[in-house]
């Protein structure tokens, strides 16, 4: 199992699409991923924390007016969203190794359309270092334009209801809650919303096959 991390690890690297910063060095895309990656005016979506980048890949398979980049700090999980966008000719979605700590280093003020969420850890004992704390909040703010848009979609109740403490709390403009995301989509949602909800990632799953509920928020910090 370990080599087969590495050897995903190694393979990912040589992808055109696949970015892994240098620590302390600046990063040529900043405020330029539009110009000198896409090739185009589109705008970004970002997936924190997005593991094997299910979510990122569904995502722009749907959308292919918008760009993709998913972040997370392990290599060898994203290699599996990374060599199937590859494959797939896939030109809206690349890959950011990095910690989500540092975010405001790789994209410039402004140049963020939205932030997906998917499956955040909870992080039972630090609140602060929950995804939608306001320290992380607040690295959002400065990536986001104005009126952009933070998606979360988690199984944590913990998580969850922290999140709508901080909505409420601070007063960001909520566009959609739900503590059941599955059983109140209305009827007549259009078919490319509800596919795109029922994008299912490897927690995802695991989660559901032991009973889990899914919750979804969505809502502007500005």
């Amino acid at each position: 199992m370990a080599k087969n991390k590495l050897k995903r690890f190694a393979a990912v690297k040589d992808f055109p699409h696949f970015y892994e910063p240098i620590i302390n060095e600046p990063f040529p895309l900043k405020g330029k991923w539009r110009q000198d990656h896409f090739k185009n005016d589109n705008p970004i979506v970002i997936e924190l924390g997005c593991g094997k980048g299910e979510y990122s890949v569904g995502l722009a398979k749907h959308y292919l007016e918008k760009n993709f980049i998913g972040v997370d700090i392990k290599g060898s999980r994203m290699f599996v969203g990374a060599e199937e966008a590859l494959e797939g000719g896939m030109n809206n979605v690349a890959f950011l190794r990095t910690r989500i700590d540092f975010i405001t280093d790789f994209f410039g003020e402004g140049e963020v359309d939205e932030i997906w969420l998917t499956f955040s850890d909870p992080q039972r004992k630090k609140p602060r270092k929950r995804l939608t704390s306001p320290l992380f909040i607040e690295r959002y703010r400065k990536i986001l334009k104005p009126g952009g848009i933070v998606h979360l979609k988690t199984d944590s109740d913990l998580l969850f209801e922290y999140t709508e403490e901080q909505i409420n709390d601070h007063k960001y403009d909520c566009l959609e809650l739900t503590w059941d995301l599955y059983r109140e989509l209305p009827e007549n949602i259009d078919p490319v919303t509800r596919e795109i909800f029922h994008i299912k990632t490897h927690y995802e799953k695991l989660f559901t096959a032991k009973g889990s509920v899914i919750k979804y928020c969505k809502f502007k910090i500005d």
